[in-house]
Order: structure tokens, then C-alpha cells, then sequence
């Protein structure tokens, strides 16, 4: 499946529905959806991201999904099953995260709190380290996990998938995920060869 920029447009403002079983052991919590994700409905869905990449390299998950035209239904119970969640900081779509300025990010992160709070999930990781420091006001903070929960879930940072923290490899990726996956209890596969 491809998009026209038009057609991609299309979905700015756009929110996409929290990815979230009925009693989940981890939580990713994502920046805001691209317009990618936006018109596919599913996070992380832009080609290039390399969110399911690095949790497939980190055991979290045993296959690759197919995120780029959408979940299907057998992606989605992949997740739900294994008890992980998908949310956003900020629900609303655009091209880039740069977009959304301060107040929305702490207004997303008071919201989450609230989500979190009914969700009841043991581990929480928050999927980029500067969407956290303004968010959450924490302009010090570092990547890994906080010190602070978040609700009553144990709070992570992990580095962001996105192309355009390229310094950053799969590898560094499913490094950073696996730990709050295993904090979270969840059995890590083996890496597919």
C-alpha cells in the first residue's frame, strides 16, 4: 500500500485508537501518530520506522508484523496476547513530532497518567527521551528507567525508532526495549534467523 502526499494530508489531526489488551504487562507509548499511522491505523506504520524491526531483534515479539499497510488480525492478537500495549503521548496526527509544541506534550502526559491509572500495566516505556523531558517537565532526564512511576506502572524511557534518529541502530533498539520488557515480565523468543 502507498500514499499520495495528498492522500497522506488528509490525515493530519487525525487520531489513531490506543492498541491496549485487557490487562497489559507493557505499554509503548509513542509521541503522536505520523500521518502514515494516521491512514493505516496502526502505530509505528511508516515504512521506515524501525519499531517492529528492533522488537523482533529484542525476542518481544517472535514474528514481523505487516505494519506498513496495517495490522491484521492475527498481528493485533500477537500483542494483545502477549499482553503489550500501544498509546501515544499526543493522539493528534502529523508529519513530524517537532509539531506539537509544549503545552500539548504536558497536556498528553497528564492524560496519560490518567489512561495509566485505568489501564493498571506493570511496566510503561515512553518512546523518545525529548517528547518525556517536556512532557513530563524532567529536563534532565535520561534514557532508561525513572525513578518515578508513572501511576503505579514502573516508568521507562527508550530511544525513538523513528529514520530520523538514525545514529541510533536496530540493534541499540531492541537493546533498550528488551529491558523494560523483561521488567514487565514478558518472555523474550529467541531472535529469527
Amino acid at each position: 500500500m502507498g500514499f499520495t502526499r495528498a492522500e497522506l494530508e488528509s490525515f493530519r489531526g487525525r487520531s489513531v485508537d490506543d492498541l491496549m489488551p485487557e490487562r497489559p504487562r507493557l505499554v509503548f507509548v509513542g509521541i503522536n501518530p505520523g500521518l502514515w499511522t494516521a491512514a493505516t491505523g496502526t502505530h509505528f506504520a511508516h515504512p521506515g520506522n524501525r519499531f517492529y524491526p528492533a522488537l523482533v531483534a529484542a525476542g518481544i515479539i517472535p514474528r514481523m508484523p505487516r505494519f506498513a499497510d496495517g495490522f491484521t488480525e492475527e498481528d493485533r492478537r500477537m500483542f494483545l496476547d502477549a499482553g503489550i500495549g500501544i498509546s501515544n503521548l499526543v493522539h493528534r496526527a502529523t508529519a513530524r513530532a517537532d509539531e506539537l509544541d509544549r503545552a500539548e506534550l504536558r497536556a498528553g502526559a497528564a492524560r496519560l497518567a490518567a489512561d495509566v491509572a485505568a489501564w493498571h500495566p506493570l511496566v510503561v516505556a515512553i518512546v523518545g527521551l525529548t517528547a518525556y523531558r517536556l512532557g513530563f517537565d524532567r529536563p534532565k532526564a535520561r534514557a532508561g528507567r525513572q525513578e518515578e512511576r508513572l501511576a503505579d506502572a514502573e516508568l521507562w524511557v527508550v530511544p525513538n525508532p523513528s529514520g530520523l534518529n538514525a545514529h541510533v541502530t536496530v540493534a541499540d533498539l531492541a537493546a533498550a526495549y528488551a529491558e523494560p520488557a523483561r521488567a514487565a515480565g514478558i518472555e523474550l523468543h529467541p531472535p529469527v534467523r
